[in-house]
C-alpha cells in the first residue's frame, strides 16, 4: 500500500520587515503572489501531495480574491492559523488523516525549494520516520557570550531548512505536547520528545523571503531558471 503525502504549507507572515502593508506571501514575485510559487512546487511533484494551506484568519478572503485575481485553481485546502506557528502547524495536522501517511511542513515563502530536495525529504523519512533540508554556511561563525565572541569552527554548524518531513504518526504524537517557546521549527517539536532527527542536504536557493533583498534574490533566480 502506497504511503499517502501531504503537505502543510504555513504562511503566517507579515509585511513589516518588507515595508508594505500586504503579507509578504502575497507580494507579487514575477507575476503571482509568491505563495502560489511555493504551492506549485509541491503540486509539481510525481507523487503529488495533498496541499494544506495555512492561514492567518483575517487573511483567508485575501488570498481566495487573490486566487480569482490570478485564476488560481491548483487544488488545496485552506485552514486557520494560531497565534504561535507551533499552533498553525497543529491545525493543519487536524486534516491530515491518522493512516499511513507522511507530512511535510513548509514555510509558505519559501518558494524555490528544489523538488529533488522535497523528494529527498519524503523518500528519507518514509524509512527513518523524519527528514530535515540543511545547507553548511559559508560565511565565518562566532559564538556569542555575554560581552564577548569567539570564532566557532562552522563545519559543525547546520542551516535548517523546510519542508521538514515526518510520518503522521510521529508529529501527531509529539505536537500533543505543551507548546514551548524554545520550539523554533518542527524538528524541534519532535527533539522535545527524545526522537533523534535526520538531515538530507537542502539546496542554497530555498531562501526565505523575509526583506526586499530576498525578493531580489529571488526574482533573479526565477528569471535564471526561465532562460
Amino acid at each position: 500500500m502506497q504511503t499517502k503525502r501531504y503537505a502543510i504549507i504555513v504562511a503566517g507572515g507579515s509585511g513589516v520587515r518588507m515595508g508594505l502593508d500586504i503579507p509578504k506571501q502575497f507580494i507579487e514575485l514575477n507575476g503571482k503572489p509568491i505563495l502560489m510559487w511555493t504551492i506549485d512546487v509541491f503540486n509539481g511533484l510525481v507523487n503529488r501531495p495533498e496541499i494544506i494551506v495555512v492561514l492567518p484568519e483575517a487573511q483567508v478572503e485575501q488570498w481566495l480574491e487573490l486566487c480569482k485575481k490570478h485564476s488560481y485553481k491548483i487544488n488545496h485546502k485552506v485552514t486557520i492559523g494560531g497565534k504561535e506557528r507551533f499552533f498553525s502547524v497543529k491545525n493543519g495536522l487536524n486534516l491530515v488523516d491518522d493512516g499511513n501517511s507522511i507530512v511535510a511542513i513548509h514555510d509558505g515563502v519559501r518558494p524555490l525549494v528544489n523538488p529533488s530536495v522535497i523528494e529527498e525529504c519524503y523518500i528519507t523519512a518514509e524509512k527513518l520516520g523524519n527528514a530535515i533540508p540543511v545547507i553548511q554556511p559559508v560565511e565565518s561563525i562566532r559564538i556569542v557570550e555575554n560581552d564577548n565572541s569567539s570564532t566557532f569552527p562552522r563545519n559543525n554548524v547546520l542551516l535548517v531548512q523546510t519542508p521538514q518531513v515526518f510520518k503522521t504518526s510521529l508529529i501527531k504524537r509529539c505536537y500533543e505536547q505543551p507548546f514551548n517557546a524554545s520550539f523554533t521549527d518542527d524538528a524541534s517539536v519532535i527533539e522535545a520528545m527524545g526522537e533523534k532527527v535526520f538531515t538530507v542536504n537542502g539546496n542554497r536557493e530555498n531562501i526565505k523571503i523575509t526583506n526586499q533583498t530576498d525578493l531580489l534574490i529571488a526574482s533573479a533566480i526565477i528569471n535564471k531558471s526561465s532562460i
